[in-house]
């Protein structure tokens, strides 16, 4: 079975284009590769490839979800996928509507060809501390981005004043240019550059935003972090991307996407030594040093947590890498009151430097190893007992 192709690859787009980059880029491709305009035997798969694509990268929820799931959002094997079509059949999968609008450019009632209905989406980059993403917390974000002008409430018009017919279209939005060829006649429909399809233009802008009906601004937002966030993941605040280029029609301003940066570890103090803990799903994973006394006879220690210290049994005779379960010590399910663990793995800690009471007592030990190798009247921990006099 061929591999899909990535859908920006397929629109020749990057990752960051915006949704006018990703309409202007269907549209080219679709004139090229549609199956009645193009005679290459491979055009028809080639038109529905940029039509699946068009599909998911023009809807801004499919698009978030691929950009984090790639295909499996798609072909069903994502429980949170959005199960695009991929059929073709002539018109039918695409819709007859889409391809007027691309090849001869749809019409509202009034005329006029509709401009985008919503503002540009925005990213931003926030980073927080790993105890912050395991128990959640409210971060202040300062974002740069534009808003409705004040003087004009974004219409862009100069207060007291209104768009004026466009000369160059007559209004409709659209130049219309009749071709003849061997075919018969060819119509070839273009947005009007004057207007921008609008029909109508501003011969009087705002004096403040020059007619843009938006202004620059620093906006400062405060983002709830939910407890379990895991790095990567996107937080989507409706509404906080740019504001439309005019609010002319009621149109709403895009999202903003925050990608949560998260640091792969952190550090505990534990009896003079530095801890390093990190997560594994909804584990955390922490390495506990013993000397060779502790492993072998036992003990009660102290392991510390993110919420404080925690008792621990080590029971005699435990192995290098015993690994422990803390049940509940971990990293709470996104969205959900369940917890993972905290994994205590054991290190035993071979000494380099002996004094001479240590020194003996260990020559002690290895000669009742010795002896142990050849007689088995008492057991290895008896031996580790009656070498350390225990």
């Amino acid at each position: 079975m061929a591999t899909k192709r990535d859908y920006y690859e397929v629109l020749g787009l990057p990752r960051n284009a915006s949704e006018d980059d990703v309409r202007r880029a269907f549209r080219r491709l679709a004139m090229e590769s549609h199956p009645d305009r193009n005679g290459d035997p491979g055009a028809a798969e080639q038109f529905k490839e940029i039509n699946e694509a068009y599909r998911v990268l023009s809807d801004a929820e499919k698009r978030q979800t691929y950009d984090r799931y790639g295909h499996a959002s798609v072909d069903g094997s994502f429980n949170g996928g959005f199960g695009a079509q991929t059929g073709f059949s002539g018109f039918g999968d695409f819709g007859f509507e889409d391809i007027f609008d691309t090849f001869f450019g749809r019409r509202t009632a009034t005329g006029r060809r509709p401009r985008a209905e919503r503002g540009a989406d925005l990213r931003a980059d926030l980073f927080i501390e790993f105890e912050e993403a395991v128990f959640g917390t409210k971060k202040d974000v300062e974002m740069p981005r534009h808003e409705p002008c004040g003087t004009c409430s974004g219409s862009g018009l100069q207060p007291g004043t209104q768009l004026e017919v466009c000369r160059r279209c007559g209004g409709n939005g659209e130049i219309r240019r009749t071709h003849q060829s061997l075919l018969g006649q060819f119509v070839n429909v273009s947005i009007c550059d004057q207007c921008r399809g609008e029909g109508r233009v501003n011969r009087t802008p705002c004096g403040t935003c020059r007619g843009g009906g938006r202004v620059q601004v620093t906006k400062r937002l405060e983002v709830a972090v939910p407890a379990g966030i895991e790095d990567g993941t996107q937080i989507r605040l409706t509404g906080e991307g740019e504001p439309p280029e005019t609010t002319r029609g009621g149109r709403a301003p895009g999202d903003l996407y925050l990608v949560v940066h998260v640091p792969s570890h952190t550090i505990l103090p534990w009896e003079g030594n530095d801890l390093l803990v990190r997560r594994q799903g909804h584990d955390l994973v922490l390495d506990i040093p013993l000397n060779v006394a502790q492993a072998s006879l036992g003990d009660e220690i102290q392991v510390p947590t993110l919420e404080g210290a925690v008792e621990l049994k080590i029971p005699s005779g435990t192995q290098y890498g015993k690994s422990f379960r803390i049940k509940g010590k971990g990293v709470p399910h996104l969205g959900e009151k369940r917890r993972g663990d905290l994994q205590v793995r054991v290190h035993i800690m071979v000494p380099t430097e002996l004094n001479r009471e240590q020194r003996e007592l260990f020559q002690k030990l290895d000669a009742s190893f010795r002896k142990t190798a050849n007689s088995d009247a008492k057991s290895l921990f008896e031996k580790v007992k009656e070498a350390f006099g225990v």
